[in-house]
Parts: structure tokens; C-alpha cells; sequence
């Protein structure tokens, strides 16, 4: 019986600067990736979230699973900057998760900073 081609959940397992963004998608690790991407301590995750999405707190549950691990959450927020929803900030305050919500590309440099700081940082980036 043959198989069908079988479709993983994007995931590169550690942690990498971006090397780029534009177009839809991220550079990182000598890897590109078309979509949004979670950068937590555990790795690097696709994140179906698209420019104009509603940010709801279900859309971050990776990020609540790896909580104590971080204590920065920047959110690209596509190229405006978009406040996030009060239940968010809520929830992620909850979990004792800083969150700073600022563009792709200003979360995209902060991020790599704090990170070659060795900071407890992850980032959700949405794709532009």
C-alpha cells in the first residue's frame, strides 16, 4: 500500500537569529520559511496567523506551554503596529510573560539582540 506524502508541522529545533524577512516569510539557520513563525526556547514553529488576524489567546498556546522559560514576548504585529487584545495581555501577565507588541521588523531586530544577549525572549512574528 503506498503512502501519501506525509505533511510535519514546520518546527527547526533550537534557537537562531533571523537573517531576513519580507515576502511573505523568514530566513533563519540557512533555512527560509513562507508563513509566520513562534520563536521559543524550544525551537522555531510555523504559526497560522496572518496580518489582520485576530491575536487571541488560543493563537499563542505554545507560547503558554514554555512559560516559565520566558520572560519577554515580542509580537511582530505585520508592518503597524497593533495593540494586543486586553485578554492577551491579560493572559500572558498570568504566565509572567512580558509582552511588547511593536512591527515585524522592529520585533524581528529586538529579538535578535536579546537573544545574542542570551535573554529569556521568544517572538511571534508575523509574516509580511
Amino acid at each position: 500500500m503506498a503512502k501519501g506524502i506525509e505533511m510535519r508541522e514546520a518546527h527547526f529545533p533550537g534557537r537562531a537569529p533571523v537573517d531576513a524577512y519580507g515576502n511573505g516569510g523568514f530566513r533563519f539557520a540557512d533555512m527560509s520559511h513562507r508563513g509566520s513563525v513562534l520563536m521559543l526556547p524550544s525551537g522555531i514553529y510555523a504559526w497560522g496567523v496572518a496580518e489582520g488576524d485576530l491575536l487571541a489567546v488560543a493563537k499563542f498556546q505554545r507560547v503558554f506551554d514554555e512559560a516559565p522559560g520566558i520572560e519577554v514576548l515580542l509580537v511582530g504585529t505585520g508592518l503597524e503596529i497593533r495593540p494586543l487584545p486586553v485578554e492577551l495581555k491579560a493572559a500572558l501577565r498570568a504566565a509572567g510573560i512580558s509582552s511588547d507588541p511593536m512591527s515585524t521588523g522592529a520585533a524581528v531586530r529586538t529579538y535578535n539582540v536579546m537573544l545574542a544577549e542570551s535573554r529569556a525572549v521568544a517572538a511571534a512574528l508575523i509574516a509580511v
